[in-house]
């Protein structure tokens, strides 16, 4: 009787403690009216069930007598059956990010009085609080660029000093204007064998026109300029013939390059005027419309070169040196006999001749990279950079060109080449008879000081271009 006595008061104990957990564990484990009990799994199932609970609630009776009234406190969660968000409904379920608490936003919107502070005595807060600052500008961050990187401060209370958040939020202005000087750089100018948008739509009107038939790709880049290659298409006019293959060069309208080039065209008497009162972008225009008029010079003189088709805006369209696709090489690449060497030597010794008092030009950039060999001859380009001999540097542009071509046919092994200073008295017809390089040089800058001088005195005499028979100009 005693024994049995001992385990009813500790049941009436235990019921007193914890009434929720004893009702749960004596219950019905069997509820409902539809429930199928002729399958052994649907009751082995439902006494597991039941089993685990009275289990639970055992070891919460542990748990409270262990703990009593102790700060510190153990648990024994992880050796649970059944957990308290374990459901087989998908409707219960909830997402975790819309429950977790965000630290970078309070739970209910603080806003400051208009007197500026809150609290009395030594509870006083103001709006500059280290802590009240810091936390808004964390949040402040999220109105920085999505390109600039914030991190993922869930579940930590960040706080930035107000230093920190002006540091961060200058360079974020930094990065977002480099963004776009970058975006608006690649959209309005021409890269490496890439055009920009503008350009495109002029390459596109010329093939719906049936000017081009199509535009096969590039094949040759350079600081100033890509050169794509096309098939020709239809002349809208009878009396201009477009030739099987061209080539199309397409003057970069980035001004990197031109800003150590403009005293090739600023001193041009023939665009100085226009010069003055363009726009840095409208100057790259005149520079293809300055190696047209030059081009249009030299055909007309006879000088193999390549012919001009037409000119629109900064795209210069010609005819393509070489044949199916492949350019011509350049003199430079290009390994040729000792009789095909001289043959090419005296060629450019005529042409420059040629150049300097037939077309009244200077070509400033003549050396192997600019000449090609094709059909057995030599032929020039690029001459947008060519000026005038009464250019205020005329006389040294052709002495440079003569020091670059009696270099390389002398390494070539043509013993029949002047030298740099017999070739300049050759092309330009002066004799000038220093007897080195230095003093030849003076006398060169000392004729085109008095040149200049003359010209500032009575005027300068400009070219026009109504005798050249130019190919048309676009500018729409």
């Amino acid at each position: 009787m005693s024994e049995q006595l001992a385990k009813e008061l500790q049941l009436e104990e235990e019921n007193a403690a914890f009434p929720e957990v004893v009702a749960v564990a004596e219950g019905p484990f069997i509820t409902g009216e539809n429930i199928d009990t002729s399958s052994d799994l649907m009751l082995a199932q439902m006494l597991q069930m039941e089993f685990d609970r009275e289990y639970d609630a055992q070891l919460r009776r542990e748990e409270k007598k262990i703990n009593g009234d102790s700060k510190v406190s153990i648990s024994f969660e992880n050796y649970r059956k059944v957990h308290p968000y374990d459901s087989d409904s998908s409707e219960d379920e909830v997402d975790w990010q819309d429950t977790r608490h965000d630290p970078y936003r309070a739970d209910k919107p603080t806003t400051t009085p208009r007197k500026g502070f809150v609290g009395k005595g030594k509870d006083i807060t103001t709006k500059h609080d280290e802590v009240v600052c810091g936390r808004k500008n964390t949040a402040r961050m999220e109105n920085f660029a999505p390109e600039f990187q914030v991190g993922d401060g869930i579940g930590m209370d960040l706080k930035l000093s107000n230093q920190v958040f002006n540091a961060l939020k200058q360079h974020a202005y930094s990065e977002e204007r480099r963004s776009a000087r970058l975006h608006e750089k690649k959209e309005h100018s021409t890269a490496e064998k890439a055009v920009d948008p503008k350009t495109r739509l002029l390459l596109y009107k010329m093939v719906n026109a049936g000017m081009l038939e199509t535009i096969t790709g590039c094949i040759s880049t350079g600081k100033e300029s890509v050169v794509f290659h096309a098939y020709g298409g239809k002349s809208a006019t009878e009396d201009k013939v477009i030739p099987p293959e061209c080539a199309i060069k397409v003057f970069k309208t980035t001004l990197n390059e031109f800003k150590n080039r403009d005293k090739y065209i600023k001193d041009d008497y023939r665009f100085k005027d226009r010069f003055s009162k363009l726009n840095p972008r409208k100057i790259i225009r005149m520079w293809a419309e300055k190696e047209m008029h030059n081009l249009t010079r030299m055909q007309n003189a006879g000088i193999p070169c390549p012919q001009v088709v037409i000119l629109k805006k900064h795209v210069l369209v010609m005819s393509f040196i070489g044949q199916d696709q492949v350019p011509a090489p350049k003199l430079k690449d290009v390994t040729l006999s000792s009789e095909d060497m001289k043959k090419a030597y005296y060629q450019i010794l005529n042409m420059m001749q040629q150049l300097y008092k037939e077309c009244n030009l200077v070509h400033a950039d003549l050396s192997e990279y600019n000449m090609l060999w094709h059909d057995g001859k030599v032929w020039l380009i690029d001459v947008s950079q060519s000026v005038e001999p009464t250019h205020p540097h005329g006389l040294e542009f052709l002495f440079r060109d003569c020091r670059n071509v009696s270099q390389f046919f002398q390494k070539g092994g043509v013993a029949e080449a002047l030298n740099e200073r017999e070739l300049f008295n050759a092309v330009s017809g002066l004799n000038i008879t220093a007897d080195n390089e230095v003093d030849f040089q003076a006398e060169i800058e000392a004729l085109e000081k008095m040149n200049e001088d003359h010209v500032q005195n009575h005027g300068k005499k400009l070219s026009m271009f109504s005798n050249d028979g130019d190919p048309p100009i676009y500018d729409e």
